[in-house]
């Protein structure tokens, strides 16, 4: 049963299209994972569903409810955790939860129930009576997780759960999201961490500009990549130039499925690759044409892998694109001054 519908999402900012006709169904009581570089478009979908933006067109239905008509019953079922933590500095913790609290209209001995049972569960109780001020970033993001939690939803929806936070912390919060999980709680999150998304995602859809490219399991979308990675690199610092070359002469290598520049990592080759003997055929064309390997690896799929071959580009190569794109727009608006 699917507790999440999201049908042909189109949103868009101005001449900058967000969503491009998204579909989307999560399954009831899953930890479902949205991948993505920053701009794929996992934020707005998030809001969308959240109630806190209109799409331009398309369907959102949470748990039985129509979302664009019905906002309000929508929100009693759900929990948000913003990706930027919005805390009073000047409030405690104890006295943000309470107002929270207020804000879902819960009988006060109920609330003050619920928020001692967070408190004890999130491991707050030696500074949950401090202003908010004087907390720190796994501090709160714990806060936020409670707040999120207070009224008990059926759904928690997290953007980006963990940037910014030091090992400790961020495995704590895996911890209670898997805990949440096993309690039938459905838990929705976006992320461009890798290793986040896999360790914890019963599910995951890959989001590139603004559509789902890819959707399953990360072992089935792993597994029907087939084959293995390969990174070859032919200088410590390679040129545009060179890795161009190379590209052009290994498509034509057997058992060579997917060439791409990795301008991240100094302009090393990413390959797919279906056989052993396609390492020794890889050589032998290169030696041919007098390029000699500096590094070569091999390695089982990814789910960067998987992106990989659906778009022809790495996340961490779609995050600099993006990047990019922000830096040339600051430095016309700054010429335009």
């Amino acid at each position: 049963m699917h507790v999440i519908e999201l049908h042909e999402l189109v949103k868009s900012y101005g001449t900058v299209q967000a969503l491009n006709g998204l579909t989307l169904c999560v399954p009831e009581g899953s930890l479902y994972g949205l991948l993505g570089p920053n701009g794929a478009g996992k934020t707005t979908t998030l809001r969308i569903l959240c109630t806190l933006l209109a799409p331009d067109s398309g369907e959102v239905i949470f748990s039985g409810i129509d979302v664009l008509k019905d906002p309000r019953a929508a929100r009693r079922k759900l929990g948000y955790v913003a990706q930027e933590v919005a805390v009073d500095k000047i409030l405690t913790g104890r006295e943000l939860l309470q107002l929270q609290g207020d804000i879902y209209h819960l009988p006060v001995k109920d609330r003050e129930i619920r928020i001692n049972e967070l408190v004890e569960r999130l491991e707050m109780s030696s500074w949950i009576n401090r202003r908010c001020g004087t907390y720190s970033g796994g501090m709160r993001r714990r806060l936020d997780l409670a707040s999120g939690l207070l009224h008990k939803p059926k759904l928690l929806v997290l953007d980006e759960p963990t940037v910014g936070l030091d090992i400790e912390s961020r495995s704590a919060v895996w911890q209670i999201l898997k805990e949440l999980r096993s309690e039938g709680v459905t838990v929705l999150l976006s992320s461009h961490y890798l290793e986040e998304v896999e360790a914890l995602s019963d599910q995951i859809a890959i989001l590139d500009q603004g559509r789902v490219i890819a959707e399953g399991t990360p072992e089935k979308l792993k597994n029907e990549l087939g084959g293995d990675r390969v990174t070859l690199r032919v200088r410590e610092f390679s040129t545009t130039e060179e890795s161009e070359k190379v590209r052009r002469l290994l498509k034509k290598v057997e058992g060579v499925r997917q060439v791409v520049v990795n301008r991240a990592q100094g302009f090393s080759l990413n390959l797919v690759v279906d056989d052993e003997g396609a390492l020794t055929r890889i050589r032998e064309e290169l030696d041919k044409d007098e390029v000699y390997i500096f590094s070569l690896t091999q390695s089982k799929p990814s789910l960067d892998d998987v992106y990989l071959q659906a778009t022809g580009r790495t996340l961490m190569d779609a995050e600099l694109a993006v990047a990019g794109k922000r830096d040339v727009k600051l430095e016309t608006k700054q010429s335009m001054r």
